[in-house]
């Protein structure tokens, strides 16, 4: 009968277990290091740490025995040492190591880019250092895949052959693993030993794979049940500094998009500004780079004082540092935290004991108290939205940039957030942005707006001007102008319109650069002939829009219009008014009133 001896399965445990703690080490920190490569290296580096999965395993032992033999520099320096690696235990473990390597590397570094990129950045503006990212954002969030990393090196650590053969030898006792008794047994024409080593390692492999399927810890549905404490003193938005020193937010930045440069250079004091233009101008990436998540090719960004980015003193303060605060387009909420637990993570310079009290303070603000133990899964968007506001007001911070917030909310809720964001923000002393593309929701909430086209400023004034004298065809179509048309200038203020058919009078002379006129479509005025002025035309209706509170009319001017031919401009009417309207015969007479005429570049 064949006598057992264990000591292959010692060995293969041993190895496999020191083998696959170090890996687990290495490939969480390589994994973790690769996540901020976004150069040329990347794929090279990428390509050489993966490189011993591709390599057959004799190749893989032979580079490492050229790497630890007794020739070599490190196994000369290791012999001077009194210690040799070659045909050792430890050699075992090396030869396992590198090769289970690239499998948790590429696992766990697969697990990190799923995790949405904008979580980190989040936790940047907030204040947190990497390491605190990394233990306590980016690992539980890719918990799952770190382990499955685990249990893959530790598959791949437990079958190495070929680079242990080469680099440890086949040792009874010292370095022969399972594979290489397995090895062994057929060379010595010994089944017994075949089947008995073969069925262990199968056993111990089908372990393995149902470690991966074993249902994961469930971040999202624990609870806290202890009651949480409130703070004694009632919270206050502005502490900072930004109340002792004047709130200004100076940025004169550049920097090389795909499609454009960006190039951008303005000042905000104490006013909410809009930046307003249509998607892709470069809006985000000023906000970006303002909070330190991205870094400008050159110029300086500087508030309430402090010098945050300056390329010719070579200053660059992390996000964490820049006390910037950013309520992100779509929340970016951690979602293995609870609403309470999301604000509490902004708020860790304070003592253990006070974070929670402050943080129902600041939920309570944004009427969100009751949502305090759910998790953003269970939250509807409009409840995200204002717990990630509160989050953002716990660090106290000199700068608010709203990236986007009411974009996804349907309009009631919009506008009732938008009223409950501007009381709680009617106290706050530092300077805020908001970005938008919508100009109706820029004109509510903000009081001085910037418009941006590729990256240029074509705009920046206070909100009433930017309506009233939009200056160019863009802003003016960006800030609704329905109605716009190249123009022929025949004096100082007639101009002909062809596409309109007639001249127009505007009420006081132009540049020269003046190439089209526009009309706001709910400035039409409908007259009687009598009545009629100059810019007053004969009109047909072609076909109308209905909303809910009023009709968009589309006109012909001047004569009935042919089958099928296009209207020449739109007006907006209520709804009563439309109703007065259809009682009188076609043709209406319209006016342009010369007042509000739009002279456009």
């Amino acid at each position: 009968m064949y006598a057992i001896d264990p000591s292959p399965l010692l060995v293969s445990l041993a190895t496999t277990v020191s083998a696959t703690a170090v890996t687990f080490v290495l490939g969480l920190f390589a994994a973790w290091r690769m996540l901020k490569v976004r150069n040329s290296l990347r794929a090279w580096l990428d390509g050489l740490l993966t490189l011993p999965l591709i390599l057959p395993p004799t190749v893989v032992g032979y580079f490492l025995l050229i790497v630890f033999g007794r020739r070599s520099p490190i196994g000369m320096a290791l012999e001077q040492l009194g210690v040799t690696i070659i045909f050792s235990w430890p050699a075992t473990v090396i030869a396992a190591t590198v090769v289970a390597f690239p499998l948790m590397y590429r696992t766990t570094l697969g697990a990190f880019e799923q995790v949405n990129s904008a979580l980190p950045d989040a936790a940047r503006t907030l204040g947190a250092s990497e390491g605190r990212i990394f233990r306590r954002i980016l690992l539980p969030l890719a918990g799952p895949g770190v382990l499955a990393g685990a249990v893959l090196a530790f598959a791949r650590a437990l079958g190495e052959f070929g680079a242990t053969l080469m680099l440890a030898g086949n040792i009874p006792g010292r370095t022969q693993t399972i594979p290489l008794a397995i090895f062994s047994a057929v060379e010595e024409g010994n089944p017994q030993a075949t089947y008995l080593w073969v069925a262990v390692i199968v056993l111990l492999s089908i372990g393995m794979i149902q470690l991966l399927h074993l249902p994961q810890r469930n971040f999202f549905s624990r609870r806290r049940v202890a009651a949480p404490a409130r703070a004694e003193t009632a919270y206050r938005i502005g502490t900072t500094n930004a109340q002792c020193a004047e709130s200004n937010l100076s940025v004169d930045v550049v920097k090389s998009l795909e499609s454009f440069c960006l190039d951008l250079n303005f000042q905000t004091k104490n006013r909410i500004v809009g930046l307003l233009g249509e998607s892709g101008a470069g809006k985000s990436m000023t906000f970006r780079m303002i909070a330190g998540i991205e870094t400008p090719d050159s110029g300086h960004i500087q508030l309430s004082g402090r010098i945050l980015y300056d390329s010719a003193r070579k200053v660059n303060l992390p996000a964490a540092q820049r006390k910037v605060g950013v309520v992100f387009q779509d929340y970016a909420l951690f979602p293995h935290y609870t609403a309470a637990e999301n604000v509490e993570f902004a708020l860790h310079e304070f003592p253990a004991a006070e974070r929670r009290g402050r943080a129902l303070q600041l939920l309570e603000l944004l009427q969100v108290q009751d949502l305090s133990e759910r998790f953003p899964r269970e939250l509807s968007g409009g409840q995200r939205q204002r717990i990630a506001i509160a989050r953002c007001l716990a660090t106290n911070p000199d700068a608010l940039l709203f990236d986007e917030p009411f974009s996804a909310l349907d309009p009631h809720l919009r506008r009732s957030t938008e009223e409950l964001l501007r009381g709680t923000l009617r106290s706050y002393s530092g300077a805020i942005l908001f970005v938008t593309h919508d100009m109706e929701e820029a004109f509510r909430f903000c009081e001085d707006l910037i418009v941006v086209r590729q990256g240029k400023i074509i705009s920046h004034t206070e909100k009433h001007a930017l309506f009233e004298d939009p200056q160019t065809v863009h802003v003016a179509r960006l800030t609704g102008c329905k109605n716009i048309a190249a123009a022929r200038p025949l004096g100082d203020s007639l101009f002909q319109v062809d596409a309109w058919g007639c001249r127009l009078r505007l009420s006081k002379p132009c540049s020269n650069a003046v190439s089209h006129l526009g009309y706001r479509s709910h400035h039409f005025e409908f007259v009687e002939r009598e009545d009629a002025g100059s810019n007053t035309f004969p009109c047909w209706l072609v076909e109308t829009s209905e909303a809910p509170h009023e009709v968009t009319l589309y006109l012909h001017l001047h004569r009935p219009p042919a089958e099928g031919a296009a209207a020449h401009v739109q007006a907006d009417l209520s709804k009563s008014a439309w109703r007065e309207l259809q009682k009188q015969a076609q043709p209406w007479f319209i006016r342009f009133d010369a007042d509000r005429i739009l002279p456009l570049e």
